[in-house]
């Protein structure tokens, strides 16, 4: 999937080519308007410089001593002559022509009017009753260099032009976008599990809208989670009192009983109401790692909340649980402890009651805040390795439990934003289970 591209990206470069664009189609348009004002008025000077050298020409042809023959004009100084004139007769005899004159410039037969060849613009034009023809050429190649000078002058503020506008509207884009960058952070700061109102902060009108439609489906999705949250929480916690009764009423009932069929019916529904008070347990904490307030403002050692859930375990007889802790440095933590305690307190049992029966339980805790527990026993599959996260999801296992434990750890740990990654078989292992996360410090 290709990367966003972000909106003072698309703004800034779109008004820099479109300036850029505006002004190339300025500049052509006036380019053609230049050249054509600097043609009309070079054939204008060409046209002049005839009709003046003609005029000036006649005389001296006709006070000349020898007719028919050539003569060229002598120059006063050394200069280039961008502009030559030849003058002939009727017939097309050379009579007078500029001292730098290439004759085969001139075609053989002369004309009135303004023409071109290959290499020059010509203006021909005649006196004395057509009697005397006088031509003036103009190299091309003088025209366009100085048509691609005008050029060059208008482009040149375009290269200054351009990084200038550039600057400038970023800077520009950048400050109006303002509101919408600080709107960006609000939303990426938050943990997964606020669903507070977003304030506005500037927005440009045409964002309004949808900030508030963020809002409104925030606090529809707010409300939602806080229904079901309260209906798992009160229902279990509505449970556990009249449970405890009724627990208390079968126990003495099956210590009553006569040994005998009675007794045993007695001890099954005790097992049931057990399990059904483990599962009200589950829901609580469910409704707990789905809650808010995951996160603490200041980090504390995780170390005595581990040795207090281990410590739990411990007192039930044989239980097996080997516990590794950094003894030097504390490991702080920003989870909140009764969180943590209960996502500990889930992978343990988890572990405990899935792995082998003949091997221990390791809980380890690196210096960096990576947890591990890591229990014995068969490989998982992949694809059943892949939902033993879902809600009432069990692996193939014949022991009692509800299916939540990993789904109570996997909800606090996406709530504090960490992830829980479950691997079969374990770390450095040929068989086994593991459960690990960094912890958020």
């Amino acid at each position: 999937m290709s990367r966003p591209v972000s909106l003072q990206y698309r703004l800034s470069l779109g008004l820099t080519l479109g300036v850029t664009l505006l002004w190339l189609i300025a500049t052509t348009v006036t380019a053609l308007i230049v050249e054509h004002t600097i043609d009309r008025t070079l054939d204008s000077s060409l046209e002049e410089t005839a009709q003046r050298i003609l005029s000036l020409a006649v005389v001296e042809i006709y006070s000349r001593e020898d007719d028919g023959m050539l003569q060229q004009v002598a120059a006063l100084r050394p200069h280039d002559e961008y502009i030559t004139y030849l003058i002939r007769e009727r017939d097309g005899t050379p009579l007078l022509a500029s001292h730098d004159v290439e004759l085969s410039t001139f075609p053989q037969t002369p004309q009135v009017g303004l023409r071109s060849t290959a290499t020059h613009r010509l203006y021909g034009t005649t006196a004395v009753s057509d009697t005397f023809f006088i031509e003036v050429a103009e190299p091309l190649a003088s025209r366009r260099q100085t048509k691609w000078q005008a050029m060059a002058m208008l482009l040149l503020p375009l290269t200054g032009l351009i990084p200038m506008s550039l600057i400038g509207v970023w800077w520009l884009v950048r400050h109006s976008l303002n509101g919408v960058r600080a709107y960006q952070h609000a939303l990426a700061a938050r943990g997964a599990g606020d669903l507070s109102r977003v304030e506005e902060m500037r927005l440009p009108a045409e964002l309004v809208p949808i900030a508030e439609a963020v809002n409104h489906l925030l606090e529809r999705l707010r409300r939602a989670l806080e229904s079901e949250r309260s209906f798992t929480a009160n229902s279990a916690h509505e449970l556990r009192t009249p449970l405890a009764a009724t627990l208390a009423q079968v126990q003495r009932l099956r210590h009553e009983a006569p040994p005998g069929r009675l007794q045993e019916r007695a001890a099954r529904i005790e097992a049931s109401l057990r399990e059904l008070s483990r599962l009200s347990e589950k829901l609580m904490q469910l409704a707990k790692a789905e809650g808010s307030g995951l996160l603490t403002e200041k980090p504390q050692d995780v170390r005595p909340i581990i040795t207090h859930v281990v410590d739990d375990f411990c007192r039930v007889p044989e239980t097996r649980l080997d516990v590794f802790l950094p003894e030097k440095a504390p490991v702080l933590s920003s989870i909140d402890p009764d969180a943590f305690a209960i996502l500990l307190r889930n992978l343990i049992e988890n572990a405990l009651k899935h792995g082998a029966e003949d091997k221990p339980v390791e809980v380890n805790l690196t210096a960096e805040g990576m947890l591990r527990v890591v229990n014995a026993g068969p490989v998982i599959p992949a694809e059943v390795l892949a939902r033993l996260t879902d809600r009432f999801s069990r692996g193939n296992t014949r022991a009692s439990g509800s299916g939540l434990g990993l789904a109570i750890a996997q909800a606090i740990a996406a709530g504090v934003g960490a992830t829980l990654t479950l691997a079969s078989p374990a770390t450095d292992r040929l068989d086994g289970f593991e459960a690990r996360l960094r912890l958020p410090s």
